[in-house]
C-alpha cells in the first residue's frame, strides 16, 4: 500500500484507530492528502517513508498546546502516527471556520513563536532546508536532462553556501514551511498554526524569508505589505548578509515542488517550466510573479 491509494490507508488507519470514515471528504491532495471525518476529525494521509515527520507533527501539536500558543491539535486519545504498511496516518480536531491569515498576523505568530524555548520532553529536529529537493529534481517527470543537470549542481552549490552562512539571530523553534497559507484565522481573530511537520530548531531568519520572497522573487507582495509584516515583527531579514543565501534556497524549494507536480496538467508543467528559466537566468531579474497552481 501507498499513499498514491490515500482512501484505502484511511479506511484501514480509521479500522485501527476506532474512528468512522464513513462520509469522508477530500480537502486537499499536494504534499500529504487531508480527508474531513465524521464528528470533526481531519485524517492526514503521509507519504511512504514519513513516520518519522508524522511523529513529530503529532509532538509539537501536543507541546504547543501545553505552550497557550493555539496550533492544529492532535486528536487525543489515539496513538499517533497510525502506520498503515508504512504509510503514516494521523488524526486532528478540525478548526473551527477559518481562512487564510495577513501577513501581519503571520509576524506576530512568527513573533511568540520565536520566543518560546524548545520542548523540554523531546528533542526538536535541526532545520533542514534542502529536505526532499534532490528527490524532487531526480523524479520530475518533465525536466529535460539539461536542466535537471543544471538544477543538481545548483543545488550541491546552494548547499555549500548555507554551510557557509553567516551568523545571525539565535536560533530557537522554528515553524519551516511558514506563510499565510499555513496559519489559519477564525472567526473571532484567532491565529491558529498549522502544518506543523517542518517544526525544527534554526535560524529564525528561515521563517521570515519565507514572506520576504513574496516581495522580492514571486511578486505576491507590494513593498507596503511587507513593511507591515517587518513592523509587526520588529526586523527585516532582507537586511541580513546571509539573506540572499536563504532566499535562494526557498526559490529553490518552491520550483521542485512545481516539479514534482509538473505531470498533473498543463498549467502546472509551463508553471514548472518557467521557475527553472527563472532560475537559469532566462525570464528576467527578480520579481518573476510566480503562480500557484496547487
Amino acid at each position: 500500500m501507498t499513499a498514491d491509494d490515500p482512501e484505502r490507508a484511511l479506511h484501514h488507519a480509521c479500522r485501527i484507530a476506532e474512528l468512522d470514515d464513513a462520509g469522508a471528504r477530500l480537502l486537499s491532495s499536494a504534499e500529504n492528502s487531508v480527508y474531513r471525518l465524521p464528528g470533526g476529525v481531519v485524517a492526514r494521509i503521509g507519504r511512504a517513508g514519513q513516520a518519522g515527520s508524522a511523529a513529530n507533527e503529532v509532538r509539537v501539536a501536543r507541546w504547543l498546546e501545553r505552550t497557550g500558543l493555539p496550533a492544529v491539535r492532535a486528536l487525543p486519545g489515539v496513538t499517533q502516527p497510525v502506520d498503515v504498511d508504512g504509510v503514516p496516518v494521523t488524526f486532528w480536531a478540525e478548526l473551527p471556520p477559518h481562512h487564510d491569515a495577513e501577513n501581519p498576523q503571520v509576524a506576530e505568530v512568527l513573533r511568540r513563536l520565536h520566543t518560546l524555548d524548545p520542548p523540554a520532553d523531546f528533542r526538536l529536529p535541526p532545520l533542514a532546508p534542502f529536505v526532499r529537493v534532490r528527490d524532487r529534481i531526480m523524479v520530475a517527470p518533465t525536466v529535460s536532462p539539461a536542466d535537471r543537470a543544471w538544477l543538481l549542481s545548483y543545488l550541491n552549490d546552494l548547499e555549500r553556501r548555507h554551510a557557509e552562512l553567516p551568523d545571525g539571530r539565535a536560533r530557537t523553534v522554528v515553524h519551516g514551511d511558514a506563510w499565510v497559507g499555513n496559519v489559519a484565522v477564525d472567526g473571532h481573530g484567532t491565529a491558529w498554526i498549522v502544518d506543523l511537520e517542518r517544526f525544527s530548531v534554526g535560524p529564525p531568519e528561515w521563517d521570515l524569508v519565507s514572506t520576504a520572497v513574496r516581495m522580492t522573487s514571486f511578486g505576491t507582495l507590494d513593498a507596503a505589505g511587507y513593511r507591515r509584516f517587518c513592523d509587526v515583527y520588529g526586523y527585516d531579514v532582507t537586511g541580513w548578509a546571509g539573506f540572499e543565501t536563504l532566499r535562494d534556497i526557498r526559490e529553490l524549494r518552491a520550483c521542485s515542488y512545481m516539479l514534482q507536480h509538473a505531470g498533473s496538467g498543463a498549467a502546472a508543467r509551463a508553471e514548472a517550466e518557467r521557475r527553472v528559466a527563472c532560475l537559469r537566468g532566462l525570464a528576467g531579474a527578480r520579481p518573476w510573479s510566480w503562480r500557484r497552481i496547487l
